[in-house]
């Protein structure tokens, strides 16, 4: 029998129940499916910076490398510790360190959800690069508090991690329909952009297979809203991936159905899985979260880990329960009755 170790880190707000349901859901599969899952879990959180100082131990990282995967429910508490602390404190570090640097996110309608847009029949997996570009990290500000304050915040573009992120999203685009949108804005930004284009040309000539179109970021976010069904893949870099993502999130009818993994693809280091609703601080402790992200995120961690029977049966899992009307409408059903009827159909 295989047994995975998985890291569970609930973190803040919502992230706390959605990750339990999420893992009732992954401990009922495992054992319908015959392979085993340990979870151990972190404190790791706002709450855990508040009587520390640090979002997780110094040493934090090198625990969770040893590590099968990686399962996130929800950092940030802005009302106490600002949102810079907490994402280059926790989630940013994991991802950098453990080379997690394809973003993942499915962006399609459940059976039974209903999305904003006339459009229906969508189905676009961003791929968003993680490491570097805009959220690098690279820059500093002097004189503060001063009229004279300056900030200044570099995005760092190298071939290296450019060309990784592209090779993923041309190798999901071959896995599909055979067809990539690389997102840029290369009218504006000269040297980044032109440079994020220039490479999509050149790999693209080793893959003749696949159709590739080159879009500004602002024409891809009204194609996403206008034309979602005529994208498959869509490459991004961090900042982009970032905010596209999140109308895809809208178009599929809300944050709470929209899952993302955080992916190294050279198997080096944990892969991270969780929802992109985030905290969600006004409805924490309510026990009213939609689950569903999080049990999609869950569903991707079995298939990155080789669970793909599993991971089937979770969605259909989840598509079931959503074609009965359950989960679809925010704050209709609590977070553990939506949970349950994932299970009843699990079974």
């Amino acid at each position: 029998m295989k047994n995975y170790a998985i890291a569970l880190i609930p973190g803040d707000g919502i992230g706390r129940d959605v990750t339990d349901a999420a893992w009732a859901v992954l401990e009922a599969v495992a054992t319908h499916s015959g392979f085993a899952l340990n979870g151990t879990r972190f404190p790791w959180s706002c709450a855990f910076y508040r009587d520390t100082g640090m979002m997780m131990p110094g040493d934090g990282l090198k625990t969770l490398r040893k590590f099968d995967a990686i399962l996130l429910g929800a950092v940030g508490w802005p009302a106490e510790i600002p949102d810079a602390v907490s994402l280059h404190g926790l989630l940013l570090p994991i991802r950098k360190e453990f080379a997690q640097y394809a973003n993942v996110r499915p962006h399609r309608l459940l059976p039974g959800v209903n999305g904003p847009l006339k459009a229906t029949e969508f189905d676009v997996l961003c791929i968003r690069e993680n490491t570097e570009g805009e959220y690098a990290g690279a820059g500093g500000r002097v004189h503060q508090g001063t009229c004279d304050e300056v900030a200044v915040e570099t995005a760092v573009f190298t071939r290296a991690g450019v060309e990784r992120i592209l090779r993923f999203g041309f190798d999901q685009a071959r896995k599909r329909s055979g067809k990539l949108a690389s997102v840029t804005k290369s009218n504006a930004q000269k040297f980044s952009m032109v440079f994020w284009d220039e490479m999509t040309r050149r790999i693209a000539a080793e893959y003749p297979d696949v159709e590739v179109k080159s879009y500004h970021v602002d024409a891809l976010a009204a194609r996403m809203v206008l034309a979602p069904e005529s994208l498959d893949v869509v490459v991004a870099s961090n900042l982009f991936g970032d905010i596209l993502t999140d109308l895809g999130a809208a178009i599929q009818g809300g944050l709470g159905f929209a899952a993302s993994a955080n992916i190294n693809p050279g198997r080096s280091a944990p892969s991270m899985f969780e929802p992109v609703h985030g905290s969600a601080p006004d409805i924490a402790r309510l026990g009213v979260a939609n689950p569903i992200a999080a049990i999609w995120s869950a569903a991707m961690m079995l298939d990155h880990l080789g669970e793909r029977e599993a991971a089937a049966r979770v969605m259909a899992a989840l598509e079931a329960t959503t074609s009965d009307g359950i989960g679809t409408i925010q704050g209709k059903e609590r977070t553990d009755a939506i949970t349950a009827a994932v299970l009843s159909r699990l079974s």
